[in-house]
């Protein structure tokens, strides 16, 4: 499975952590996760909606499954990956949530705060929301609602 990352400097450092941590686990066909980080590679100020666009762009078009992107509170990037057409980024604070985005949302991009989420805390909203599969059933009709 391939997942695209980006961020912001206010998300950078915490997507380095996920990133790391990612490459040391399997899918669900027992495969490394293949992590295609599209940036920013410092600390340097840059423009969350370039990043986050970049990043759902990825995703809308196939060439990543999934995304994740980081920004200083997850609520600017999430908004810019949300504006591409395909894309369901849900900003995550907790691990019900990250959850729940898949099951009821079929979220393919996670979004995180880096000044307001714990390390370990983003690692365990990841790992739950990369287990997780969509429930289907009565989500399905409004997912279809959302793509129209």
């Amino acid at each position: 499975m391939i997942i695209a990352m980006a961020a912001d400097h206010g998300g950078f450092e915490l997507k380095n952590k996920v990133k790391e941590h990612l490459r040391e686990q399997k899918d669900e066909n027992g495969e490394n996760y293949k992590i295609v980080d599209l940036g920013t590679n410092s600390p340097e100020s840059v423009d969350y909606p370039v990043y986050g666009k970049m990043c759902a762009e990825a995703v809308a078009s196939g060439k990543a499954q999934l995304g994740l992107v980081f920004c200083g509170s997850g609520i600017g990037i999430s908004i810019a990956a949300n504006r591409v057409k395909g894309v369901r980024c849900a900003l995550v604070h907790s691990v019900e949530l990250a959850r729940l985005a898949k099951q009821h949302n079929n979220a393919n991009m996670l979004a995180m705060g880096g000044r307001f989420t714990d390390p370990d805390l983003a690692l365990e909203m990841v790992d739950a929301w990369l287990s997780e599969k969509f429930e289907g059933g009565r989500h399905e009709r409004r997912i279809a609602m959302l793509e129209k």
